[in-house]
């Protein structure tokens, strides 16, 4: 639940409103505050308080709880819902918005142009709904633009082809509802009547459950807008990822280096006394120059980790074209931040990962809790890129792998925290996703030296091979080797490896023999007295 321990009587229930650009996202957030406000009106003077809020992306309207709500929700049985929407904006930062509140957002609302259909922006959406969502409903735009004869047989249209966009998402059989937010378009004056909105108000109110809501552990708050009040403090808007906050509380700015005292909180303009994961608040606290922190993030002291490096989990993204290549550079959002990062694939060395192949593995465009973890006690085998299944049919999974990030610049972000790799520098007309892969941070690296003082315990082989010749024969158990190593090598590295001979025997290198780089092969077995031309493969 959202706010009962504040001692209000709603519960917030946060949509996050994403579609292709265009596709009237912004129009249909103010037609639903519009709608429910106006209702509202008619039926309780006091709902002039709420208004209708629209602040950076952000509005809320009202309405009485539902019928399925009335028995699970507690004290606010009799309470009310207060739907907030979450209208993401421009493309890139609709990835680090949506990401960023992953945990907080508790339906998505895919609004879609009912006259183009699903483009790009709106596969992208689909896949980030998919990575942080458990339900979604499709708004299908503009009908208003449809010929009023040929408008009915338009929709059922795009309704079949969308449900068969879904059919292979968690989103299969979700529902779709046709509207027209703003007819006319956003120059045409507000005179003209919306069509479908009340009927999705409905639709929402159905869809709504009791969210999973825990205080506990620690803050983190994903700040959107900062602004002074004089004498009072500065104010910091935007909504608690985890934990919760209350006045009086001590919080960490980790962008500024700097704790501040929390002397109010507000909720839609309503001063409560906390707030909890989920909600969408104001803080006060006390003063600091608002330019400092437009965005970012405020957190419980200490709490938070700086990181220059780190190791995560990693799963393709099916739609992304194209291989993914070692010491390519890749944007990625992290907790609430977007960063350029050099990338290593790293995966299972050949025995193991056979070992594990034949596990199941969850689907690839769900975060995934792989079955092997993360350890740096385990040898891994280096990757030019990552690899994808190698079966007959493209159902066979993708082998387990990790990837080590190396940022531009650091970053700020909790453990675990899911991870998203896209080249947003693609083309954004381009018919391409941008979304390359996901997974889970499982390992930073805080030190800003961390290349000479953690990167050595991460051990990543490569495989190498080379030949040489058989020089000459001891004994049945011995032979000396030439022309794999040069005279300045150092023997001793390499002693204990494992040796081949073209005849199919096989030994291990035993040390040098001599200045000129030969050396000393101890075979398993004896050998045959024909082996003094036999390859070497080391």
């Amino acid at each position: 639940m959202s706010v009962g321990h504040v001692g209000t009587k709603t519960l917030n229930f946060n949509v996050g409103v994403l579609g292709h650009v265009d596709s009237g996202k912004t129009s249909l957030a103010r037609a639903l505050s519009s709608t429910a406000s106006t209702a509202a009106f008619d039926k309780n003077p006091q709902s002039r308080e709420r208004g209708i809020t629209l602040d950076l992306g952000f509005s809320s309207f009202t309405v009485d709880l539902p019928d399925q709500l009335r028995g699970s929700a507690g004290p606010q049985r009799d309470g009310s819902l207060q739907f907030t929407l979450v209208d993401c904006p421009g493309h890139a930062s609709l990835i680090r918005t949506i990401i960023g509140g992953a945990q907080i957002i508790d339906l998505m609302m895919l609004v879609v142009d009912v006259v183009k259909g699903v483009q790009t922006q709106t596969a992208e959406c689909l896949l980030i709904g998919e990575l942080t969502c458990p339900r979604m409903v499709v708004v299908l735009n503009k009908i208003d633009l449809l010929p009023p004869n040929k408008r009915q047989g338009a929709i059922e249209k795009m309704t079949k082809r969308l449900h068969k966009t879904l059919e292979n998402t968690r989103f299969k059989e979700c529902p779709v509802i046709a509207v027209a937010a703003k007819p006319g378009g956003p120059e045409a004056p507000d005179t003209e009547e919306t069509q479908g909105v009340p009927e999705l108000i409905e639709l929402l109110k159905r869809q709504t459950y009791l969210p999973q809501r825990d205080p506990a552990g620690d803050l983190l708050m994903a700040v959107d807008h900062c602004f002074s009040i004089r004498g009072q403090g500065t104010v910091m808007t935007g909504t608690i990822l985890q934990g919760s906050l209350a006045i009086n509380d001590t919080v960490e700015i980790p962008a500024l280096k700097v704790n501040k005292k929390i002397k109010s909180v507000q909720m839609f303009r309503k001063p409560v006394s906390g707030a909890m994961q989920g909600d969408r608040v104001g803080v006060c606290v006390t003063q600091f120059d608002p330019k400092l922190l437009e965005r970012g993030v405020v957190c419980t002291p200490g709490s938070l980790h700086t990181l220059y490096a780190a190791v995560v989990s990693v799963r393709k993204i099916g739609y992304f074209k194209g291989s993914l290549a070692t010491r390519a550079k890749f944007h990625i959002t992290v907790g609430h931040e977007t960063v350029m990062a050099k990338v290593t694939f790293f995966g299972l060395p050949p025995v193991a990962a056979s070992e594990s192949s034949s596990d199941t593995k969850p689907p690839m465009s769900l975060p995934c809790s792989l079955e092997t973890p993360f350890t740096l006690d385990r040898e891994y085998f280096y990757q030019d890129e990552y690899v994808t299944g190698q079966g007959e049919t493209s159902s066979e999974p993708d082998p387990e792998q990790w990837a080590l990030l190396e940022f531009e610049r650091p970053v700020t972000c909790p453990s675990l925290c899911l991870v998203i790799g896209s080249k947003l520098d693609r083309d954004i007309h381009a018919n391409a996703c941008r979304l390359a892969f996901q997974g889970r941070l499982l390992q930073g690296f805080e030190d800003k030296s961390y290349a000479e003082t953690a990167l050595p315990h991460l051990r990543i082989y490569k495989t190498k091979h080379k030949e040489g010749q058989v020089e000459r024969v001891c004994d049945d158990y011995t032979l000396i080797g030439r022309n794999l190593f040069k005279k300045e090598t150092n023997l001793q590295l390499f002693v204990g490896l494992k040796v081949t001979l073209s005849t199919g025997e096989s030994g291990v290198i035993e040390g040098g023999f001599g200045q000129s780089g030969k050396f000393k092969i101890r075979i398993q077995g004896p050998l045959p007295r024909d082996q003094a031309t036999a390859v070497l493969h080391l």
